[in-house]
């Protein structure tokens, strides 16, 4: 069951060479595969979910990505805490989420339904 919090997603970036480029080294390194969301991502499950973005502006470095049972309660609790909102809460196909920085500065994502 998915809590409020825990670590669920990675997101990394594959602007350094293509993704196709990327899908391969992880197919033959270490077996992974993909599912692909369009021409840019490609999401993986291999004991942690997560994806390979090619569009360097959506991904610049590895994105953890929590889990949250409500989006607008989490967020708040993130700004009460001291944390930063890089990206108000957006929908994408897996639902909905937000980013925010930590205070040092580390960029996180929360996502929920």
């Amino acid at each position: 069951m998915k809590q409020t919090g825990k670590l669920d997603y990675l997101e990394m970036p594959a602007t350094g060479g293509t993704l196709d480029s990327v899908k391969a080294f992880y197919s033959a390194a270490f077996s992974w595969t993909f599912t692909d969301y369009g021409p840019t991502y490609a999401a993986y499950d291999e004991g942690l979910e997560g994806g390979f973005d090619a569009d360097g502006a959506a991904v610049a470095k590895p994105l953890p990505v929590l889990y949250s049972e409500n989006l607008e309660d989490t967020l708040a609790a993130v700004e009460n805490a001291g944390g930063r909102i890089v990206r108000p809460i957006f929908s994408f196909p897996g639902g909905r989420r937000f980013h925010f920085t930590d205070p040092a500065g580390n960029e996180l994502a929360v996502w929920g339904q």
